[in-house]
């Protein structure tokens, strides 16, 4: 008998003593040692012996047995160890008597002794045993156990009496008692759980173990895991081996405890220029520690160079798994760790993980700026710098924005580019005048905010320019009036202007000059001569001197018109620009009064309005160019002139011409930019309006770099004029690609570097060029979402509320990264949208179970994989059934038509059904007993419907409890409702005893009506019930409340059974009290006259009478003569007996049929009376009656023909008093010479049928005649009677049946019977007939 050894032995049964310990003794001595057990050996130092092994010491020996145990010896057996870290020099094997040290003996064995025979022991006594290998590194582990001498040791018997307590979140205590120890030391106790709720876990695992404590009562079992179930049994070891296992205990849940673990795989991305995009993966459901409700994460982050507080964020989902941190500062680095909580506490922080925001444009301008005018169309613009924290990125240089103060105009943007830039010099701007300055810096991403408020300075002042709108609205011959208006760039102050005018001719060599204050702004010139042209001259003076002139002519004259249109305007080709034209015309007349300015119009084709685009063209020009124009468009343009008197008519429309093409003026709107693959991107843009594209476009140009690392990047010096170095920032370049195609709105940008950021601009393109880009948009390169779903979705049917979903991990090369889990989304097939859920692994399983689904419903199921970049797309949906489960309860229980008595009760079906409908089970009870009997009944109802049930054998005024439950292939829960029975309060009182009255198969009701309680009758309603069984249930409904008689059929009743009826009025309290019972009526209906028997019985006999009175004519009408009486000679009298062939007989039917030949028969037609009574004619006998001997019967026998034929007919009855209702007219003399036997063996149709006579068998039955061809001669053809028929007779033969019953004896005591012929009880015949019905 082998026994374990310590750890490391057969490495299940076995366990080593931790140093230090020892056994602790048996208890009560060695007769409390039963059995045999076979445990691993208890291990542990004996005193004196070093108490820690060398690190190179062997370890234990294993299945440390004993054998052969007698009183004062036994046999040690064991194996070597399995750890011998080295070369084993020998074992130690030394015993000593239980607890008393000094008795120990020690003995050095060989290494190759692996058992020892241990003698000199004292009976009945408890040793202690221990063994241990020897290198030469030292004593190795210990292996150890007890033994009683003379007692072998057995297997123990099962801990008894389990009990927990002491539950927390990771341990509980455990009660026992130990079972049979099998007559030595228990030297281990084992602990096995099953872990999870009832039915999820039905394997049983060892979790923890305590040795070298036999005396144990109770343990601590640690390292359990919090809010979970187990279910605990205990085993006990002994040397010889592990008992059976012990009852188990109650399911126990341990309490809840915080997480112990962080979320894992922390990443940190930049999302926005103020998000960061948070990523981790879930707890998983075994490390919630707690109830799954309270589970969520909590996010801090704080800003890496310490400036602010850290920021707390809770997420309450617990399978949620990113979190976007919103409002952040702009290019600012940030650190961020997650840890879970529940609802006792949190976890730990997961590691610290850092990012830094977007870079984007500048939040604020630059401080201290400031202008200075240092000419008269220039301003010497300064500024400081910008505040780091409003920075948001490296600044790549200024832009100075000016525009003239309350001006509409947009603004103009004079860029300094450099980081260091710190002024700027604008020139080109207008003379005197006031403007706006703003500063703002730019990032790689855009213009940041401008300078706040803007810095107004104006240019230096500086001689004006001419005057404008110089009219002459009065002209005459001698004088004329001129106005005008300011110049349009005074440059200055107008301090005054000059006017000077002379005739406009060559010779003219004086001039008149006036000089006005600045306000004026007419003047009126005299003494002019008529019709005489004059030029005046205008000029403005500032305090720089004097400006331009303006000059203009006027005619002295009255005859003045308004000028004719100019002519049609061309454009030459040449002319044509993208955002111009050069329009030319010929003036037309001026009306004597010259043109002052031409106005231009423009059109846009095809249906735009004429627009002003200029009315201050020179007066003496004849082209102009039209600006403004959008590129690549169609237009029409017109021309007018105006003078002093007005304005001429427009010029003929031109020509339509189309502007060229030009560079697009807008970018794309970059829709989205996510990772498709780990080295690629796919990008989404919306084009520009399409009149932002200046033209037909050509495709589409996409512009990446990858961008260098923070901390990383690259810099340079740059000069700019100055001795000292500056620097600004050297971005790597772009890489571009093209794309054709005007339809374009996508693209995948591939071939990209892994774990690199990228930024990327997208722009158009046409014919003249390329747009403007759009804003850069960031991109992590690297993960991407798997772009393949789960492979080979298989569901399959495990209960009534799981399904088993198995998949494949997508192909390889579409997981872009590593697979972090999977999302299986599941709903019901009919009605998604409410009943969609989804299932989180966050484990990279091939496989999940769906719990918690509904009984027999398909589900479609829907499996994604995701990865660290996110989910990625869902399977085909796959469908599964889940098994059938007990049904819902009903939905509800209604009640209707409620008597004293009887009730209807219906229910609706089960909302979750779980499968197929098999049928229901009511079952109703009163609440209190009824007669001090309480009876309980149930009734099971087949099929899913109908959905109703009366029952009628209810108490009047008693509380009745129904419940009802659905069956599939088992019941489920109940549905329950109270109902007592009427009359209730307000209900009619009972109407009158009704009374009944029937007409032939109808039954009319009277009754009175009684009170009709708190509301008006309504209606009335009769019952009725089988006298016999006493269930009343409702017979007739809805009678009208005015009536108190209600007729019905008798068809609605059961035929043959009496009932009992009564009424009940109902209001709208509900059904009163009934009436008292009818006496009992029966439902039999009465049947016509017709129907009865005694009818029945009259109808037949006189049908009989009639048929007998029929069968009577005939026979008198078919008998054609009388019998006469026929001598010993051979003379042949005439007889009164058919001729051969010739008959009368009656069929089956009772009506007679007579069959005769083609000879006549003579008939009287009326019956003899003799001495006032009637006679009879002698009856014929029957030839059963006749007995011959064969000595006659040979001597006849010549006398058959060769040739015959014969009628067979069925026998008939006919009573005594139908045999003798025939009377024949017969002579006398003739009847008494008439020798029956003669007659009948003179006729060989007789004689032949009483020769063919079987025995047993009555003549009276049948009769077979047979004639032969020729007839008797004797007989006459001739026949007076005028009452003859003949029928058709058939030559085949009719036999009848042998076993007719014959004619009762009663029938033939009345009939004639001669002496010398017929046998007692015998018939004879009526002549010509076989028989009669």
């Amino acid at each position: 008998m082998g026994a374990g050894a310590g750890r490391g032995g057969d490495g299940g049964d076995s366990e080593a003593q931790l140093p230090g310990q020892h056994p602790r003794g048996l208890p009560g001595g060695p007769e409390e040692v039963h059995g045999v057990f076979h445990l691993g050996a208890v291990l542990h130092h004996a005193r004196g012996w070093p108490a820690q092994p060398s690190a190179a010491a062997p370890g234990p020996v294993g299945h440390l047995s004993f054998s052969e145990i007698l009183d004062t010896s036994l046999k040690v057996s064991w194996q070597e160890p399995l750890e011998k870290n080295g070369i084993l020099t020998g074992y130690r094997i030394s015993w000593e008597e239980y607890n008393r040290t000094n008795t120990r003996v020690t003995h050095y064995l060989p290494n190759v002794t692996l058992e020892y025979r241990v003698t000199g022991l004292t009976a009945l006594t408890t040793y202690t045993i221990e063994v241990a290998a020897m290198t030469s590194k030292g004593q190795g582990q210990v292996s150890s156990s007890t033994i009683s001498s003379g007692v072998p040791p057995e297997l123990p018997g099962a801990p008894t009496n389990l009990g927990i307590s002491n539950i927390g979140p990771r341990s509980v205590t455990l009660q026992f008692r130990p079972g049979y120890d099998g007559k030595t030391s228990i030297s281990r106790w084992l602990v096995e759980a099953q872990v999870g709720q009832v039915g999820e876990n039905e394997e049983w695992e060892l979790i923890h173990q305590v040795a070298n404590d036999p005396d144990a009562r109770s343990m601590e079992v640690p390292n359990l895991h919090p809010y979970t179930y187990y279910s605990f049994r205990l085993r006990q070891v002994n040397i010889v081996g592990t008992s059976p296992p012990s009852l188990p205990s109650r399911r126990v849940q341990t309490l809840q405890a915080p997480p112990d673990v962080a979320p894992a795989n922390v990443t940190l991305r930049t999302a926005s220029e103020t998000s960061l995009w948070l990523r981790w993966v879930p707890l998983a459901e075994l490390d919630y520690n707690g109830s799954p409700e309270a589970v969520g994460y909590r996010l801090r982050h704080w800003r890496a160079d310490g400036r602010g507080r850290a920021v707390v964020h809770a997420v309450h989902d617990r399978r949620e798994r990113e979190y976007t941190l919103e409002d952040l500062e702009e290019w600012s680095e940030y650190r961020v760790q997650v840890q879970a909580f529940n609802a006792i506490g949190a976890g730990p922080w997961s590691r610290v993980v850092v990012g830094r925001t977007r870079e984007s444009v500048p939040s604020a301008g630059p401080s201290n700026v400031s202008a200075l005018a240092t000419t008269s169309s220039s301003v010497l613009v300064r500024w400081g710098e910008i505040p780091e924290a409003d920075r948001n990125g490296l600044i790549l240089g200024y832009k100075v924005a000016y525009k003239e103060k309350d001006s509409d105009a947009g603004a103009w943007f004079w860029l300094a580019e450099g980081n260091a830039s710190r002024s700027a010099q604008l020139s080109g701007l207008g003379k005197y005048v006031l403007y706006e300055i703003r500063v703002l810096a730019y990032t790689r991403v855009g213009d940041g905010v401008p300078s706040h408020p803007p810095i107004l300075e104006r240019t230096l002042d500086d001689v004006p320019g001419p005057p404008m709108g110089i009219l002459f609205p009065e002209v005459r011959t001698t004088s004329v009036r001129l106005i005008w208006q300011p110049p349009a760039a005074p440059n200055g102050i107008i301090l005054a202007y000059q006017i000077t005018h002379r005739l406009n001719t060559t010779s003219a060599n004086t001039a008149s000059v006036e000089v006005l204050n600045p306000s004026t702004r007419q003047y009126t010139a005299a003494g002019l001569q008529p019709e005489s042209t004059y030029l005046f001259r205008i000029t403005a003076q500032t305090r720089k001197g004097w400006g331009e002139a303006a000059e203009a002519l006027v005619v002295t004259t009255e005859k003045r018109d308004r000028p004719q249109p100019p002519s049609k305007p061309v454009v030459q080709q040449e002319d044509v620009k993208a955002r111009s034209v050069l329009l030319c015309w010929e003036p037309g007349s001026d009306g004597l009064s010259p043109v002052r300015y031409y106005t231009v119009q423009t059109r846009e084709l095809p249906a735009g309005e004429w627009m002003l685009h200029s009315a201050s063209i020179s007066h003496n020009a004849s082209s102009f160019v039209v600006d403004r124009l959008k590129p690549f468009t169609s237009y029409k343009f017109r021309v007018k002139a105006t003078n002093d008197i007005g304005d001429s008519e427009y010029s003929h429309e031109s020509e339509s011409l189309t502007t060229l093409q030009a560079a697009p003026e807008e970018a794309p709107t970059i829709l989205s930019v996510t990772p498709h693959t780990t080295t690629s991107v796919l990008i989404r843009w919306q084009p520009p309006a399409e009149d932002k594209i200046n033209g037909i476009l050509l495709g589409f140009r996409i512009r990446y770099r990858e961008l260098v690392p923070d901390g990383l990047r690259s810099f340079t010096t740059r000069g700019i004029g100055s001795p000292g170095a500056r620097w600004t920032e050297l971005t790597p370049g772009y890489a571009v690609r093209n794309l054709t195609g005007a339809g374009l709105t996508h693209h995948e940008l591939d071939n990209l570097s892994k774990h690199r950021r990228y930024e990327i601009r997208v722009s158009v393109y046409n014919a003249v060029g390329e747009g403007p880009s759009s804003p850069p948009q960031e991109v992590f390169v690297g993960e991407a979402v798997p772009t393949a779903p789960p492979q080979k979705v298989t569901v399959q049917t495990a209960t009534a509320t799981q399904l088993d979903v198995t998949w494949e991990p997508p192909p390889r090369e579409a997981q872009n990264g590593d697979i972090q889990g999977y999302k299986i989304y599941f709903w019901e097939a009919q009605r998604q949208n409410g009943t969609e859920r989804v299932k989180t692994l966050f484990l990279p399983e091939n496989g999940a179970k769906l719990k918690n689904l509904t009984g027999y419903t398909a589900y479609l199921i829907s499996v994604s994989a995701f990865n660290a970049a996110g989910d990625g797309p869902r399977s085909a949906p796959v469908q599964g059934r889940t098994q059938q489960a007990a049904p819902s309860a009903p939905s509800t229980i209604r009640f209707s038509e409620l008597t004293t008595t009887s009730v209807n009760v219906s229910w609706e079906l089960p909302l979750l059904p779980n499968g197929i409908l098999e049928g229901y089970r009511l079952v109703y009870e009163p609440c209190t007993p009824v007669d001090g009997v309480s009876k309980i009944v149930t009734v099971d109802v087949k099929g899913n419907s109908p959905l109703w049930l009366k029952v009628k054998d209810l108490a009047e005024g008693v509380t009745y409890r129904f419940r009802i439950r659905a069956k599939t292939f088992t019941y489920g829960p109940e549905i329950e409702a109270n109902i007592t029975t009427g009359p209730g309060e307000g209900a009619p009182g009972p109407p009158g005893e009704p009374f009944i009255s029937r007409y032939g198969s109808a039954i009319t009701i009277h009754w009175a009506s009684g009170e009709p309680g708190k509301g008006p009758i309504t209606r009335y309603v009769i019952e009725a019930r089988p006298s016999d069984e006493g269930l009343w249930d409702i017979l007739i409904k809805d009678i009208p409340r005015e009536v108190t008689s209600y007729t019905f059929s008798m068809d609605i009743l059961k035929q043959g059974v009496s009932y009992d009826f009564r009424v009940i009025a109902v209001n709208d309290y509900g059904y009163g009290t009934p009436s008292a019972p009818s006496p009992s009526v029966s439902a039999q209906r009465a049947s016509p006259f017709y129907e009865e028997w005694w009818f029945l019985v009259v109808v037949a006999l006189v049908g009989l009478i009639f048929i007998l009175l029929l069968v009577f004519v005939l026979v008198i009408r078919g008998q054609s003569k009388k019998y006469t009486k026929k001598s010993d000679s051979g003379n042949n009298s005439k007889s009164n007996a058919l001729s051969h062939g010739e008959m009368v007989s009656l069929d089956e039917g009772s009506f007679p049929a007579l069959e005769l030949n083609n000879r006549r028969l003579s008939v009287k037609n009326s019956f003899c009376r003799k001495n006032g009574i009637y006679t009879r004619s002698p009856p014929r006998p029957s030839p059963g009656s006749l007995h011959y001997s064969d000595e006659d019967v040979t001597k006849y026998n010549d006398l058959v023909p060769a040739e015959s034929s014969s009628l067979t007919e069925k026998p008939s009855e006919i009573s005594d008093s139908q045999g003798s209702d025939s009377e024949y007219e017969v002579d006398p003399a003739h009847q008494k010479a008439h020798s029956f036997v003669n007659h009948y063996i003179s006729d060989p149709t007789y004689y032949n049928s009483w020769r063919r006579q079987q025995k047993g068998i009555s003549r009276a039955q049948a009769y077979s005649y047979t004639e032969s061809d020729s007839g008797d001669p004797d007989h006459g053809p001739a026949s007076n009677s005028p009452q003859h028929g003949s029928l058709f007779r058939p030559k085949v033969s009719r036999t009848p049946p042998l076993q007719a019953p014959t004619n009762p004896p009663s029938q033939q005591s009345t009939l004639y019977r001669p002496p010398s012929s017929l046998a007692p009880g015998s018939r004879a015949p009526v002549a010509g007939f076989s028989s009669f019905v």
